[in-house]
């Protein structure tokens, strides 16, 4: 009997494990994207506390013919005696939003320190899984604002200088309001029973803060003031830190410690937390 040789077609079965390239494309992809939606929410660990000062502070009788609404905060905010400040440092965390990286909002911890009235610098961390991706060294010294970031310096500019100097009062109307009546260069003006300005000192011009206080509470309930954004362009209204034509505040934070009269280094020489 004559045999002929048989022929196969090969299989071409896919393995079980196998997938479609494309498939794969976009495992990989979501993976990455489940990582870092992950990452931003790890929140960093908090700098070492700051070792507080071991005195009471000084105090000084509250100013006389102060408007009336100023008047109201600060008998309900501190009595008929007011503290003397003259540093403080103020440590936390939070979240910082970055326009340049389409808005991506990051944890940070951060470091700010004042010689009151005179100076300030500021440390930030930017961090991914509670690790730092991004240093910042951001400097109000002898009138001039210095940012030290990653990609750049930025400094040199009058109007990057105006809003240090608008920050740095901003920063003292939150942490250590004290010296708003304690700092012979500062004074308010009235305006009605509920606001008042806050002028204050920019090299030898004036800025002037709007400050509303609550007619219930007597304490401040927001503050406006015309600032430059980034150093550039028109002055942009910019209401309890927030740009008035943004809506949304870019960082976010919570401090978690406050000391006063203490010592601290804002020269352009320190650096870190």
């Amino acid at each position: 009997m004559a045999s002929f040789p048989l022929k196969f077609r090969r299989a071409t079965l896919a393995r079980p494990w196998q997938m479609p390239r494309g498939w794969v494309a976009a495992s990989v992809l979501i993976g990455l994207m489940a990582l870092g939606w992950l990452g931003i929410r790890v929140r960093p660990a908090p700098f070492s506390p700051v070792q507080a000062a071991g005195s009471t502070p000084e105090t000084v009788p509250l100013r006389s013919g102060l408007p009336a609404p100023v008047e109201r905060f600060y008998l309900q905010r501190f009595g008929e005696r007011v503290p003397v400040i003259r540093s403080a440092v103020i440590t936390g965390r939070g979240t910082m939003r970055l326009p340049p990286l389409f808005n991506l909002t990051l944890p940070t911890r951060f470091r700010f320190s004042h010689d009151a009235g005179r100076s300030y610098r500021h440390y930030i961390e930017v961090t991914f899984f509670g690790f730092p991706v991004m240093k910042v060294n951001e400097y109000f010294v002898d009138g001039k604002e210095r940012q030290e970031l990653p990609w750049a310096v930025a400094t040199d500019n009058p109007k990057l200088d105006q809003g240090g100097n608008l920050g740095m009062w901003a920063e003292i109307i939150q942490w250590l309001p004290s010296a708003l009546v304690t700092d012979p260069n500062v004074r308010w003006e009235p305006v009605d029973d509920e606001t008042a300005l806050l002028v204050v000192p920019f090299g030898d011009e004036e800025e002037r803060f709007v400050v509303r206080f609550s007619p219930t509470t007597g304490e401040i309930i927001y503050w406006e003031v015309m600032r430059y954004a980034d150093g550039h362009g028109d002055k942009t209204l910019w209401v309890n830190g927030t740009w008035f034509d943004d809506g949304k505040p870019w960082f976010v934070i919570d401090e978690e410690q406050v000391v006063y009269n203490v010592e601290i280094d804002t020269s352009l020489a320190a650096s870190g937390p």
